[in-house]
């Protein structure tokens, strides 16, 4: 699988499908093909479906370990130019999703929509002390660290607990947006949220969408922070996500000019 070697990151991606650009961002524990599995082979059917894999996750590799939702948007921002990508579908996980809001608002000219599943659109800390390293390791939790060890080897090089610790870090600063730029979002927006999702859930998606003008928001009955993984509702947010890109594929078109 190819590589995109941009300024001092080596950003592992896949790519599937034909069809319209749809770029998938994935949520801070996972990586690319991993955060969205369940949605591979329905979306590459009509769309070229990228997942990139952030710098200090997955494959992806790095001299720094060092890593912020931030800069994570100015690297995608760079693959899209290194691919030749003017304009693209973003849809993004947790980090991912809000990695999207970011892109978004800064450069709106390389949205064409924005989907997120599973973010307020607000710093949220809820929680983070559970994904701690030193906490991990004083509760047992052998699960978790042996799955961060694997699933990121390669970008963080064996230092499990420096990247929990990036990790932790950037759950405690970011989103840090303002009402002025998240209501600057323009394009078309669909935002995404389990109904049991403790960070996000309707109330706090339904006042994201008040503040984006002309977005929808999407509450999946029973779900939990990852609706659309397996064993969850995977069928109906790929035909909500379906159903809104098709929507919008006109504005995508006007957006490369």
């Amino acid at each position: 699988m190819p590589y995109a070697k941009m300024n001092d990151v080596d950003m592992y991606y896949e790519k599937m499908g034909y069809g319209d650009p749809v770029i998938f961002l994935h949520s801070g524990y996972s990586r690319g093909i991993l955060a969205f599995s369940n949605q591979m082979l329905d979306l590459q059917r009509k769309y070229t479906c990228y997942f990139p894999d952030f710098r200090g996750h997955g494959r992806t590799r790095c001299d720094s370990l060092a890593w912020s939702t931030p800069q994570i948007a100015d690297d995608i921002l760079d693959f899209m130019d290194h691919l030749d990508i003017r304009s693209a579908h973003l849809i993004g996980y947790s980090l991912g999703a809000n990695v999207g809001i970011y892109l978004t608002v800064n450069h709106p000219e390389r949205v064409a929509a924005l989907t997120t599943i599973g973010t307020s659109g607000f710093c949220d800390p809820t929680g983070v002390e559970e994904f701690e390293p030193s906490w991990l390791i004083e509760h047992n939790m052998h699960e978790m660290i042996q799955q961060m060890k694997e699933r990121h080897e390669e970008a963080h090089r064996g230092d499990w607990e420096e990247f929990m610790r990036q990790s932790a870090e950037d759950w405690r600063r970011y989103p840090q947006l303002t009402l002025d730029q998240l209501g600057s979002i323009s394009c078309p927006t669909l935002f995404i949220t389990g109904e049991h999702d403790p960070f996000v859930g309707e109330e706090r998606v339904r006042r994201l969408a008040s503040i984006v003008r002309g977005s929808r928001y999407l509450v999946i009955p029973n779900g939990s922070h990852r609706p659309h993984m397996l064993r969850e509702s995977p069928v109906q947010v790929n035909e909500a996500i379906l159903q809104f890109l098709d929507q919008h594929r006109a504005y995508l078109v006007t957006t490369k000019c």
